[in-house]
């Protein structure tokens, strides 16, 4: 039991720094959305790929471009999004159920309402312009 007190203490002390850890994203175009090994690296070489609308949001603005083959979904790609942790987290979450509903008829990721709700506007305008 003597112990026990200075290992909790040590661990949450040492999980503090992870627990305030914010990443720093370059500029407001970023990259993060490529943790998911979807089909959009290689589908970005082919398909049709069109840009959604930047949605101006309280955390910063929101956009997506579409790759489609044929009316398909085949990728999607964040170009602009707010630098904020839980936007980061919810990203691949987003690109993933699009992936799956074909539409922009996805849930609103816990956490990241407002990047959500942005990212399904720029999506809903990208498949609008698609036709």
């Amino acid at each position: 039991m003597k112990r026990a007190i200075p290992v909790v203490a040590l661990s949450i002390a040492g999980l503090i720094p992870v627990w305030r850890y914010e990443p720093s994203i370059g500029g407001t175009t970023t990259s993060a959305a490529e943790p998911t090994p979807s089909a959009s690296s290689s589908a970005a070489t082919s398909g049709t790929v069109v840009k959604g609308t930047t949605i101006d949001t309280d955390k910063g603005p929101v956009q997506v471009q579409v790759t489609f083959a044929g009316n398909k979904i085949t990728a999607v790609k964040m170009l602009q999004q707010p630098n904020h942790p839980q936007t980061t987290a919810a990203v691949p979450v987003l690109i993933s159920e699009t992936l799956k509903a074909q539409s922009a008829d996805i849930d609103t990721v816990s956490g990241a309402t407002i990047t959500s709700d942005g990212y399904k506007e720029s999506l809903q305008a990208a498949i609008d312009a698609k036709g």
